[in-house]
């Protein structure tokens, strides 16, 4: 028993020395932040959310870039906690910032740059990810290339701002050197405690198709309580409920 837990310590530091050779350099204050995400904490190297790095998040339909947004804004939510700016690039307009308010995102704090070039938003967000002024830089892009992610991630390792690509409907989902592959689809929301029929929480389905020294997966997960939650299964179904009730 002794020699398996002493390999697991040399495999595990030796997992720390390799993100560190790769440039993941975790902040000396936020050593246990998991961006809202403690659910699936264990799927990240170390435990953490990777900050200081480039997430690629990808959608192939537009139900799954409008569940992709969402989800995004409730991590920027919680980087943002220290009143932290975010810059948001894109062709045209497609988020709605009065309802970033649901994931504890004041407005003024985004800045929105509108680009209709793809080498431009490339550009921009590779200038922006360069200040450490900011906290984090959201890019919407159809296509990137190994040398352009690379790119974005030596501007990291210098300023420590999180950066995150949003690819809708690339036609090829080539290789990047992004830290990490996100694939979010909506799913239905719940009801009520009481069973009654409404709108209830944003839910998804979250696919961690790929990140550097963790573990993927897929969650079944939903936004309340200004948090991530996993969905569990209710104890009884509405009908029961309204048996019980009756």
């Amino acid at each position: 028993m002794r020699t398996l837990s002493n390999r697991a310590a040399i495999i595990a530091q030796l997992q720390k020395d390799i993100l560190l050779l790769e440039g993941f350099k975790p902040a000396l204050d936020d050593s246990g932040f998991h961006a809202g995400l403690e659910p699936i904490k264990e799927a990240f190297p170390n435990a953490r959310f990777p900050t200081g790095a480039i997430h690629e998040f990808i959608s192939m339909s537009d139900e799954q870039a409008a569940a992709t947004s969402g989800f995004i804004c409730g991590i920027l939510g919680k980087l943002m906690q220290q009143r932290g700016l975010c810059v948001w690039i894109s062709s045209s307009p497609t988020l709605f910032p009065p309802a970033c308010k649901l994931f504890d995102i004041l407005p003024h704090h985004l800045i929105f740059i509108h680009l209709k070039r793809e080498r431009d938003i490339l550009w921009a967000m590779e200038e922006a990810l360069k200040c450490n002024r900011l906290i984090a830089v959201v890019a919407e892009l159809q296509e990137i290339n190994l040398v352009a992610s690379r790119r974005l991630q030596l501007a990291v390792e210098q300023s420590q701002v999180t950066g995150f690509v949003f690819r809708h409907k690339p036609k090829n989902l080539n290789n990047t050197s992004c830290i990490s592959r996100w694939s979010i689809s909506s799913l239905a929301s719940g009801m009520e405690e009481d069973g009654i029929p409404g709108i209830g929480f944003p839910r998804w389905k979250v696919e961690l198709l790929k990140i550097r020294n963790g573990r993927p997966g897929s969650w079944q997960m939903e936004w309340s309580a200004n948090s991530f939650k996993l969905i569990t299964k209710p104890k009884y179904s509405v009908h029961e409920r309204l048996l019980k009730r009756g």
